[in-house]
């Protein structure tokens, strides 16, 4: 099922079938002058917003502590102020939360992806049923290719 954190669950659609190959939309936005935000940044978003750290984000997403916080400093760094700002450690222990404008971002990022995939439904749907179930193996694998001398 297609679905994200943001999403409600009714609107979850099949993306595949017995009959029908998987189609997945992918949404980045490339910002002038630098930068990007995508899918796996969003949920990386989500992901500290619920855990309340980047290592527990990190880790939930099977990606590096460092390849979190580096893309986190990516975010940071991007936006007018920050979307995740650490939390002081202590005998408890530190942490990150999402800021106001963070839960924005993600609110936007998200609200946009469901725009375009609601958009493109219907040109999804036709090049999914355009895909080939099992692809025909590539010349040299198991098909026989005729010379082109051999008619």
């Amino acid at each position: 099922m297609f679905y994200h954190p943001g999403m409600p669950k009714d609107a979850a659609i099949p993306e595949t079938s017995p009959t029908r190959p998987a189609l997945k939309l992918g949404l980045r936005l490339d910002f002038t002058p630098g930068g990007r935000l995508g899918p796996g940044k969003a949920d990386l978003l989500e992901a500290i917003g619920r855990t309340g750290s980047i290592s527990a984000a990190g880790r939930a997403m099977t990606m590096s502590y460092r390849r979190a916080w580096l893309l986190v400093d990516d975010l940071n760094r991007m936006f007018k102020q920050p979307l995740v700002e650490a939390q002081p450690g202590g005998a408890k222990g530190g942490g990150a939360r999402l800021t106001p404008l963070g839960i924005e971002v993600i609110a936007h990022y998200r609200a946009v992806e469901r725009a375009v995939r609601d958009a493109g439904a219907a040109p999804l749907a036709a090049l999914r049923d355009l895909i080939e179930p099992a692809p025909r193996p590539a010349p040299g694998e198991d098909e026989v290719v005729p010379d082109e001398d051999e008619d």
